[in-house]
């Protein structure tokens, strides 16, 4: 029995991360605290750093060196973190960054929210740039996400996030042992573009700085060719009752656990009720979304926010089939009954 910042701390020292910085903050601490005991015993390097400012660079330079790092913490945190992130971006630097997230705006409240949904997915800091955004919606894929998250932050040379919230942080479920760990590396530790020392070879530099007229603009077009990649090749979701559904919800993470209990009402009562859980945020899994509303009548959003990742399930919609929403904010958790009462509204 573990806590969902336990699984992603065992599950980040189980694929190979041997460096680990960040700062208190709730509801993430135990993150914090699992590595700060466990990183010295399998021989890596923990710092509680003086600020998230730090933290972030400090993973920076690890990653630079060849280390697989990583970094967490909650929303107001992460928004400190988000120039050292963009920096990652620019450099082509691989790094894990896990944010448990909480409610705002400001410093709101420690209560789960999925309110940073725009900053994880649409940037956050400074430049053309993007991370990957995995969303795990229960312990074992917290798990499973935190060793993907690792191997395509080295396959891709690029930021990673894992989005969760207080409830998958805090909350305890069973998991195998076995679940933790990975047996063998799918990419090769050796990483040729690190600053190991340049004895025997050519040197390499890592930098975001390209001054030269037009050498800014080139090294742009290179981050969306790679881009691109991704989008073609690593969206990923989940799909449930799609097919002859006349109603659709989608929801990630947390949220999407609520519907699913809701859903099982939902049929019990005969509506015909499907859903589809992106699991990557980043790239969108728009062409599931977008098949959906082809033959269902109403699609409905519900996530733990004012409305955030609601705008993109209406731009892969293209008006295909009217988009519903329903949210809570500031920390508040739908129910349910809340989603409930919301499919009874829509099929009636």
């Amino acid at each position: 029995m573990m806590c969902g910042n336990e699984v992603i701390a065992e599950a980040a020292i189980g694929s190979g991360c041997r460096f680990y910085a960040g700062y208190p903050i709730t509801p993430q601490n135990e993150l914090t605290a699992h590595m700060a005991k466990r990183m010295r015993e399998v021989g890596g390097v923990f710092i509680q750093s003086e600020s998230e400012l730090a933290a972030i660079n400090m993973v920076l330079g690890a990653s630079a060196a060849g280390a697989r790092a990583m970094t967490s913490s909650s929303s107001p945190g992460i928004s400190l973190k988000q120039e050292g992130i963009s920096y990652l971006a620019g450099c082509q630097l691989p790094a894990v960054i896990v944010n448990i997230m909480r409610g705002g705006p400001g410093l709101g409240n420690i209560a789960p929210a999925q309110s940073d949904y725009f900053q994880a997915v649409k940037g956050g800091g400074h430049g053309d740039y993007h991370l990957i955004v995995l969303a795990p919606a229960s312990l074992d894929e917290a798990a499973e996400l935190t060793h993907l998250a690792f191997d395509l932050a080295d396959k891709y040379r690029n930021p990673v996030m894992i989005l969760g919230d207080g409830i998958l942080g805090q909350m305890v479920e069973p998991i195998e042992e076995k679940k933790l760990r990975v047996t063998s590396y799918r990419l090769p530790v050796t990483k040729k573009w690190a600053l190991t020392g340049c004895k025997g070879r050519a040197p390499n530099v890592v930098r975001s700085f390209f001054i030269a007229e037009g050498e800014l603009e080139k090294h742009n077009e290179l981050l969306q060719k790679k881009y691109d990649k991704i989008k073609k090749d690593e969206a990923r979701f989940e799909e449930t009752g799609v097919s002859g559904a006349s109603l659709v919800i989608v929801a990630y993470g947390t949220a999407s656990r609520i519907c699913r209990a809701a859903i099982k009402a939902a049929k019990a009562a005969g509506h015909k009720v499907g859903m589809v859980r992106p699991i990557t945020l980043w790239p969108f899994p728009g062409a599931p979304i977008r098949k959906a509303a082809e033959s269902a009548k109403t699609i409905l959003v519900v996530e733990m926010s004012a409305g955030q990742f609601v705008e993109d399930v209406r731009l892969a919609v293209e008006g295909d089939a009217p988009v519903k929403f329903y949210g809570r904010t500031g920390g508040g958790v739908p129910t349910v009954e809340g989603v409930l009462g919301e499919i009874e509204k829509l099929v009636a």
